[in-house]
C-alpha cells in the first residue's frame, strides 16, 4: 500500500460524522488511597486525571514530568475489546511485534515502544508474569509508561522504551455489576461477569469478582484459543488508619497457535516481495491437535497503614506463577526463496516470581516547600524451570506450492521427540533494591523531581553448577516542570535511566565449552522535553514531547556463540497524544508518533551498524478513535464510532550482510454502533472494515486478522 494511504486514513477519520455509546457509570473506589487512578468526575470519559503507580505516589498527569498514556476500561467497553492487543491500539507509539507463543519465560506478546521491545509484565505497578494471552475483563485501565524507568521499577521486567502496567478493577462501596455476552466471526463466544458486593453490615469489607470465558477460532485454516479467567479482589478497612487490599487472578488457557515464520538470520535474504506470503495468508501450517496451555496465577496483597497525617506505610507481597505445557513450533527459512523447515518441541516449564516491597509515602512541607516523597525497599526473586524434549525437525513447508509434508498429529510429533530429552534446567535470579523519589514544589507553579535507585543482582543456573557473578547498578532520574497556567499548561523536561542485568553466556570455541562469559549491566539514558495541556474544564487533554534515548554497553551477538559488549543504540522521536471532549457527546482519542532508531556502534561484520534495529517497529504510527453519543431525546444512548490505526513500512529483517525485508504500511479502519441504558447495553463492532491483509513481525512475517464482526449484549444491575 502506498504512503498516500496515511493522508487518506486521516482525512477519512476526521471527516466522518460519528456517534457512539455512552459507557456505564464511573464507580468510586471504596478505599480511595488504594486506588490506582482517580477519575474526579471529569466529563471527558476516557481520561484519567491521576495515577498512583507511574511515580509510585499520587500525582496528576499535568504535574508529572514523565510521559504516559492511559487506556481506560470505558474505551475498551465502547470498542467491544476482547483481547489485549486491540486495547493497546489506543495508546500512542506502540505496535505489536510478536503474538503470544505460549512458550516458557517469554511467551506473552511482544510490543515495540520508542524503538525497543517490551512485554506486558506489570500489574498495579508490581511484577505479573504471564506466558500467554491477557484477558481484558479485569482491566480498569492500562498505563503505557514511556522511557527507561529503571529508577522506580527496576530492570528485571521492563524495557528501555518503557513499560506496560495493567491497573486492575477494585472493590467499591455498593452492590452492583454486569453480565455480558459477545458473539462474533471465527466462532467467537465470550461470556463475562463483574460483580461487587459488601461482605459486612459495617461496610468495612467488600468483594469484587470479574470473570470471563472465551473461545475463538482463526481466520486461517486451523487454530483456536480458549480461556477461562477469574479474578477475586477483596478490600478490608480495619479502622481509619489500617486497610488491606488483596487481588488475585487465575487463568486457564489452551491454544493452537500458527508457528512464526522466521526469515533466515544467517544467510543472504532470498525473498524480494510479499507475493508468496500473501498467497499463503490463510495457511496456518499447524493443526488443532498441537496445542499449548498456559495456566497462570497472580496474587498481590497490600497493607496500608497511616502513620500520621503526612505519612503512609505500604507493605506489599506479590506472587506469580506461570506454566507452559504443550507443543511449540516455528518455521525457519531455508534461504531458497520458497521453503521453510519446521522445528518443534513439547514445552514443559514453569516460572515462579516473588516480590516484596516496603514503601513509605509522604506529603509534607519544609518551610514553604512541599515535598511528595516515596522511599522503599524491594526484593525480587524469579525461578525458571524446564524439563522439555529437545528440538526436532518436522517437515518442510513450501510457499510456492502451499504444501506441508510434516506430521501434524500428536502421535506423530511425540514419536519424533522420542530420545530427544535433554534434562532439567533451572535458573534463579535475585534482586535487592532500595529507592527514593521526591517531588519538590519550589513554587506552586514550579516543581522538580529527583530519584535514585540501587540494585544488587545475584543469579545461579544448574547448567554448569555455578553461581553467576553478582552485579550492582545505580539508576538516577530527574525531572523539572513549570506550569505557566496552573493546572492547565505545563512545560517539562526529564532525564531518565534504565539498565539491564545481562545473564552470563556460554563461551564456545567450535565444540569446546570455555566457561561462562560475564558482563556489566547495560545502561540507557533518556533526555526528554515537552508540554502538557488540560484545557476547558478538562475537555481537552494533550501531551507533545521529543525524546532521545542512548543505550551504551549493549551486548551484541556475533555469530551464534560469540558475545561482545560495547554496542550502542540511539533512539529519538516525537509523540503527540490527545484525549478530548470538544462538544457534548463527542469524545476523541488520538495519537501520532515518529521514531528514528539506529545502531551507532557495533562490530561491522555483524551487519547492524548504521541501520534501524529490527525490534524498533514501524517508524510512524497513528491511532484515532472518535465517537458521538446522543445525550437527550427518545434515542438517548444511541451512538456510532469510527477509528483505526496506521503504521508505516517496517523492516522486519534489516542487516547489511544479509539484506532487508520490508513489511508494507497499512491503514485499518474499525467502526461501532451501540445503544446503552441504565440496565442494558447493545453493541456491534466491525474490525478491519476493508479486509486488508497486513503483517507484524520481528525478523518474522505474521499475517494479522482479516475483517471480523463482534456483537455484544450487557445486562447491568
Amino acid at each position: 500500500m502506498r504512503k498516500q494511504n496515511l493522508a487518506f486514513f486521516l482525512i477519512a477519520l476526521w471527516g466522518f460524522n460519528l456517534q457512539a455509546q455512552e459507557t456505564n457509570k464511573i464507580q468510586q473506589d471504596s478505599i480511595k488511597k488504594l486506588n490506582e487512578v482517580s477519575i474526579n468526575g471529569t466529563k471527558n470519559k476516557f481520561k484519567r486525571e491521576k495515577s498512583n503507580t507511574v511515580s509510585k505516589m499520587p500525582l496528576a498527569d499535568i504535574e508529572n514530568p514523565q510521559v504516559y498514556n492511559v487506556v481506560s476500561s470505558e474505551l475498551l467497553k465502547e470498542q467491544v475489546v476482547t483481547n489485549f492487543n486491540d486495547a493497546l491500539k489506543n495508546a500512542t507509539g506502540i505496535s505489536r511485534l510478536w503474538e503470544s507463543t505460549g512458550r516458557g519465560t517469554d511467551g506473552a506478546e511482544f510490543y515495540s515502544m520508542r524503538g525497543f521491545a517490551v512485554q506486558p509484565t506489570m500489574i498495579n505497578g508490581l511484577p505479573g508474569i504471564n506466558n500467554g494471552k491477557i484477558d481484558p475483563v479485569n482491566v480498569d485501565n492500562i498505563e503505557v509508561i514511556k522511557g527507561p524507568s529503571g529508577t522506580l521499577f527496576g530492570s528485571s521486567l521492563i524495557s528501555y522504551g518503557g513499560l506496560i502496567n495493567i491497573v486492575t478493577k477494585k472493590p467499591y462501596q455498593s452492590f452492583g455489576g454486569e453480565i455480558g455476552y459477545v458473539a462474533g466471526t471465527y466462532g467467537l463466544n465470550r461470556v463475562t461477569a463483574d460483580v461487587n458486593t459488601p461482605l459486612s453490615k459495617e461496610n468495612d469489607a467488600f468483594l469484587r469478582i470479574t470473570t470471563a470465558y472465551q473461545k475463538e477460532g482463526s481466520f486461517q485454516d486451523s487454530g483456536f484459543n480458549k480461556s477461562f479467567f477469574i479474578a477475586p479482589s477483596l478490600s478490608y478497612t480495619v479502622n481509619d488508619r489500617l486497610s488491606f487490599l488483596i487481588n488475585t487472578e487465575f487463568t486457564q488457557s489452551e491454544a493452537a497457535n500458527a508457528p512464526m515464520i522466521f526469515l533466515s538470520r544467517y544467510a543472504p535474504l532470498s525473498f524480494n516481495s510479499m507475493d508468496l506470503f500473501k498467497k499463503n495468508y490463510k495457511n496456518s501450517f499447524n493443526s488443532n491437535e498441537l496445542t499449548i496451555s498456559n495456566p497462570t496465577f497472580n496474587l498481590q496483597a497490600q497493607m496500608f497503614y497511616k502513620l500520621s497525617e503526612n505519612w503512609t506505610s505500604q507493605t506489599v507481597l506479590s506472587r506469580s506463577n506461570s506454566k507452559t505445557n504443550g507443543y511449540y513450533s516455528y518455521l525457519w527459512d531455508s534461504a531458497n526463496g520458497d521453503e521453510f523447515t519446521r522445528f518443534i518441541s513439547k514445552a514443559n516449564g514453569e516460572t515462579y516470581a516473588t516480590d516484596i516491597q516496603q514503601n513509605f509515602i509522604g506529603d509534607f512541607k519544609i518551610g514553604s516547600l512541599r515535598n511528595r516523597i516515596i522511599a522503599g525497599l524491594d526484593y525480587y526473586k524469579s525461578t525458571i524451570t524446564s524439563a522439555s524434549p529437545g528440538w526436532v525437525t518436522n517437515g518442510t513447508v513450501s510457499l510456492v506450492n502451499g504444501t506441508d509434508d510434516g506430521d501434524l498429529t500428536q502421535a506423530g510429533v511425540d514419536n519424533l521427540l522420542v530420545g530427544s530429552y535433554t534434562g532439567i534446567s533451572k535458573a534463579e535470579n535475585e534482586v535487592y533494591s532500595a529507592y527514593v523519589s521526591d517531588v519538590l514544589n519550589i513554587l506552586p507553579e514550579l516543581s522538580a523531581m529527583a530519584s535514585l535507585r540501587i540494585d544488587h543482582f545475584k543469579g545461579a543456573t544448574n547448567t554448569y553448577s555455578e553461581e553467576n557473578k553478582g552485579q550492582t547498578a545505580l539508576s538516577p532520574k530527574f525531572g523539572i516542570l513549570y506550569q505557566p497556567i496552573k493546572d492547565k499548561v505545563s512545560i517539562f523536561g526529564n532525564y531518565m535511566n534504565g539498565f539491564i542485568n545481562i545473564a552470563p553466556q556460554e563461551k564456545i570455541d567450535g565444540t569446546n565449552f570455555l566457561g561462562m562469559q560475564t558482563f556489566d549491566p547495560e545502561q540507557a539514558n533518556q533526555y526528554e522535553f515537552g508540554v502538557k495541556v488540560n484545557l476547558f474544564s478538562d475537555k481537552i487533554s494533550a501531551t507533545a514531547s521529543y525524546y532521545n534515548i542512548n543505550v551504551k554497553n549493549k551486548v551484541m551477538t556475533y555469530n551464534t556463540f560469540t558475545f561482545v559488549q560495547g554496542g550502542e543504540v540511539e533512539s529519538k522521536g516525537f509523540e503527540f497524544s490527545l484525549i478530548a471532549n470538544p462538544i457534548e457527546g463527542v469524545n476523541i482519542v488520538a495519537g501520532f508518533s515518529n521514531n528514528k532508531s539506529e545502531v551507532t556502534k557495533d562490530i561491522p561484520d555483524n551487519g547492524y551498524l548504521g541501520l534501524r534495529p529490527e525490534e524498533a517497529g514501524p517508524e510512524t504510527l497513528v491511532n484515532l478513535w472518535i465517537n458521538y453519543t446522543l445525550r437527550n431525546g427518545k434515542l438517548k444512548g444511541l451512538g456510532i464510532g469510527l477509528g483505526g490505526n496506521y503504521a508505516s513500512e517496517y523492516r522486519t529483517l534489516n542487516r547489511s550482510n544479509i539484506g532487508t525485508f520490508e513489511l508494507p504500511d497499512y491503514s485499518i479502519l474499525n467502526s461501532t454502533i451501540s445503544y446503552n441504558t441504565n440496565k442494558f447495553g447493545l453493541s456491534l463492532k466491525l474490525n478491519n472494515m476493508f479486509n486488508e491483509k497486513y503483517y507484524s513481525g520481528w525478523s518474522t512475517v505474521t499475517p494479522q486478522k482479516l475483517r471480523n464482526i463482534a456483537a455484544g449484549l450487557t445486562y447491568k444491575f
